[in-house]
């Protein structure tokens, strides 16, 4: 990737787009760049006050509850990924001239500026996945010996990674479709996207927004675009994608693999993509049984984190032993307890239709809470294609009634309980219904299907809810 040109900061005028994880540390790296930062921030809360007070205690201007005005003499707005592309500030500096870049972008410009040799990017997007499929990575990664880190959207942040005294071999990043938006010069070593589903299309304004905004990834790659091989859309985009000489499209699928695709034979992960003569040979890479957990859609995850580290040169070993100690976060298909032979999953995280489709895949009977805000989602492809397994449904949250409308019209046999409460009792009284409908050999999967902030401050707290309600119920039961 070589250095790159190096930018003149002194003096500078940027504006900074959003107080907040990205925010913050963008104003503060700047101002020491010497910049002159502005911040503007929609936002005139206690919270945003202190953020502000901390910042202009070191030089660095901020307006509160004014987001939209594009502060004058400014040259570069680095904005906060959530800010959506049809804000006013935007449309002001389109009209000045004025280049709008992300926090990815930023940090991307800022690599080898102190003279080191940056370190290459292995990148993944997707609607799901993309978490879990990163640190797989950087586990494979680590098991080969190299100096690296779980970045971006997850983790350490992409600036930290750029400009701290720690020193990297290559990242392991993880990058949401807002970050790629407002991320032109990104040119990774290699690439995936997992999958593509319809999310965020408030903020994106339509699925052909949101899947370009998601290839944007491939652009510049150097060795492999990484598509989803039962996912036609990824192969699309990698079609779509201006990419350097002799980069190459390597497919993984849960079948048996053609050359150039990672897969799986008979419970085993082979590679016939980055070996000798691919049309006649396969590398055996794990086992099925080393992914945690093995569920379909997670050993997807893994065969794109190895397809990933192969294309970085990662040994076949480094591979398995990177799966073997790879650990899964919490509120991601985690087992909380069986209670009356009923198992208690957690998979808070699937907060869109895409995720719970592949938590509910995993089980076979199954007594399903889901619900709280849709973001735009519709729900009847995923009540069709879950339906025969579905025992019963607890439904919480602000729109539970269109995933209910749904059930009505695709698996009208279903006992469905309609929780109309929001107070944090709510959830204990999810899963005493939960625990009512279901029987011996039944799981009761928390998969939402939707975000969590109509009753919780995030999927997290909304896991921990789940987690507490299941030990008082095994409490009351033993």
């Amino acid at each position: 990737m070589g250095s790159q040109e190096v930018i003149d900061w002194q003096g500078k005028n940027v504006t900074v787009a959003g107080l907040g994880v990205s925010g913050i540390p963008a104003a503060k790296v700047l101002h020491g760049l010497g910049a002159v930062v502005t911040v503007v921030n929609d936002g005139d809360d206690e919270r945003s006050r202190a953020q502000a007070a901390e910042l202009e205690a070191l030089g660095v201007t901020v307006r509160l509850g004014d987001g939209a005005t594009l502060p004058e003499g400014t040259e570069l707005i680095v904005t906060a990924p959530g800010w959506k592309p049809d804000k006013p500030l935007f449309a002001a500096a389109a009209e000045a001239g004025v280049p709008v870049w992300g926090d990815v972008e930023l940090a991307w410009r800022l690599r080898g500026q102190d003279g080191r040799e940056p370190a290459p990017w292995l990148a993944v997007t997707g609607t799901n996945g993309k978490t879990t499929t990163v640190q797989m990575l950087a586990s494979i990664l680590e098991a080969a010996g190299l100096r690296t880190a779980a970045v971006g959207n997850i983790g350490v942040s992409l600036l930290d990674a750029v400009l701290g005294e720690e020193t990297y071999d290559v990242l392991a990043v993880e990058l949401s479709s807002y970050q790629l938006h407002w991320a032109p010069s990104l040119r990774a070593h290699s690439a995936a996207v997992l999958n593509l589903a319809p999310d965020h299309l408030d903020w994106h304004g339509s699925m052909e927004a949101y899947a370009a905004d998601k290839g944007r990834i491939y652009e510049g790659n150097r060795v492999a675009c990484v598509y989803n091989v039962a996912d036609k859309a990824t192969e699309d985009l990698v079609r779509e994608a201006d990419v350097e000489e002799g980069c190459r499209a390597i497919g993984f699928t849960l079948g048996t693999p053609g050359p150039s695709q990672l897969g799986v034979v008979e419970g085993i992960l082979v590679d016939r993509a980055f070996v000798e003569d691919r049309h006649k040979n396969a590398q055996e890479l794990a086992e099925a049984s080393d992914v945690n957990p093995p569920a379909p859609h997670n050993i997807a995850n893994a065969l794109a984190a190895a397809a990933l580290a192969r294309a970085f040169g990662v040994p076949a070993k480094a591979v398995r032993d990177g799966l073997r100690a790879f650990r899964p976060d919490a509120h991601r298909i985690a087992h909380v307890a069986d209670v009356d032979q009923v198992a208690y999953i957690d998979d808070s995280k699937a907060t869109n239709t895409h995720a719970a489709e592949a938590s509910l895949a995993a089980y076979e009977s199954i007594v399903w809470i889901a619900g709280g805000l849709a973001k735009g989602a519709t729900f009847d492809e995923l009540v069709a294609k879950s339906a025969k397994r579905l025992r019963g449904v607890v439904l919480i949250g602000a729109d539970r009634a269109l995933i209910g409308e749904a059930l009505a019209r695709h698996a009208p046999e279903v006992p469905v309980v309609d929780l109309d409460r929001t107070d944090t009792g709510a959830m204990l009284a999810a899963v005493r219904e939960a625990a009512r409908l279901a029987g011996p050999g039944d799981t009761v999967l928390l998969a939402p299907a939707c975000a969590s902030m109509d009753m919780f401050a995030n999927y997290n707290k909304r896991g921990d809810a789940f987690a507490e309600a299941v030990r008082e119920l095994g409490a009351a039961s033993a």
